[in-house]
């Protein structure tokens, strides 16, 4: 993988929100239409994901109907990335990968600007989507 890309994903808890901010086109799980929009992407354990705070989102259910998507990344280098999501529904799993995310965004000083405190870790396990994304292919930058 192109090394800028690799630095790109390799976000920490000091990331800032812009650093965390990527495009995801997914395909609708009721139109098959193509949709593209903004979230923020995490990694945990070497590992990236794909979740929010607490809410139903679209984004998800076209990824569980339709897993193959692109996540595009826009800020330092522009890529479009081939990918493969996977829903996260083992309990121990989502409450490591929710903690780990419930701590970063808490953390003190805050480079996302979140407000905080976040929701709490049982409000994001009953309540908050989590992919777990695996790059398929090498993108063009």
């Amino acid at each position: 993988m192109d090394p800028r890309i690799e630095k790109a994903l390799a976000i920490t808890p000091s990331s800032s929100a812009r650093e965390r901010t990527i495009d995801i086109t997914t395909t609708g799980a009721r139109t098959g239409r193509q949709r593209r929009i903004e979230v923020w992407f995490y990694r945990v354990d070497g590992r990236i994901y794909l979740s929010s705070s607490p809410a139903r989102r679209s984004w998800y259910a076209n990824i569980v109907a339709h897993p193959d998507f692109v996540f595009h990344l826009k800020h330092g280098v522009r890529a479009d990335l081939p990918a493969l999501g996977t829903p996260v529904r083992d309990p121990a799993q989502r409450r490591a990968v929710f903690s780990s995310i419930i701590a970063d965004l808490n953390q003190p000083w805050n480079p996302a600007g979140i407000p905080q405190p976040v929701e709490p870790l049982e409000a994001w396990m009953h309540g908050s989507p989590l992919i777990a994304v695996q790059f398929v292919a090498e993108a063009s930058a």
